[in-house]
């Protein structure tokens, strides 16, 4: 078990892989989609308002910089508006109901129940952009991931009692980012409709 002051440490590489995207954002190399991360924003931060509340303490700082950081990319995303990812309605009905669970959340006001209705509002918000790594990767960029996956990995390192409150959003975290990072390094969808092209070519 790590001590608990690496938290800082995760926070740190967390947020340089969102400034790394909040660059590619501006630059124009990366369309975010702008429901996912306007979602993947206002759901962590109830996330941490709700672990605040439980006492968490310090490893809270890992959920506090997995939704600053997509908030401050949802707004970087309008500086260039022609190379905006599209948003259709399939994205919209996921941001609706991503923002159900959140209201779910705000009419129990019980911390458990925040960290699991801000991670399920978290996942749903998350498929528009999992389906976008599937069929457009290099619309992305890897780094964000890849760090917030460091991020959550040290802070689950460092918890010595796992409990909801402390360990279901990192432990979350961690899998989505990992499997984010995967269908973009690995792109297995374009590689998939390849060998779709090559096999109709073929009959």
């Amino acid at each position: 078990m790590l001590d608990v002051h690496f938290v800082i440490l995760g926070a740190v590489i967390g947020m340089a892989g969102m400034l790394s995207y909040l660059r590619d954002t501006v630059r124009g190399v990366t369309q975010p989609n702008r429901v996912t991360w306007l979602m993947w924003g206002v759901a962590p931060l109830i996330a941490f308002a709700a672990e605040v509340q439980a006492g968490v303490g310090l490893r809270s700082l890992m959920t506090f910089v997995v939704g600053f950081g997509p908030l401050a990319i949802f707004v970087a995303s309008f500086c260039n508006r022609q190379l905006a990812w599209r948003i259709g309605p399939f994205d919209w009905l996921c941001g609706a109901l991503s923002a159900a669970g959140l209201v779910a959340w705000l009419a129990t006001r019980h911390g458990t129940v925040a960290v699991v209705a801000s991670i399920a509002a978290d996942a749903i918000a998350a498929i528009p952009t999992l389906r976008k790594s599937w069929v457009a990767p290099e619309s992305e960029s890897v780094s964000a991931y890849v760090t917030a996956a460091l991020n959550a990995l040290i802070t689950v390192l460092t918890i010595d009692r796992f409990t909801t409150a402390n360990a279901a959003f990192p432990l979350y975290i961690l899998v989505i980012a990992s499997v984010e990072t995967a269908l973009i390094v690995g792109r297995f969808g374009q590689r998939l409709a390849s060998r779709r092209g090559l096999l109709s070519r073929s009959d």
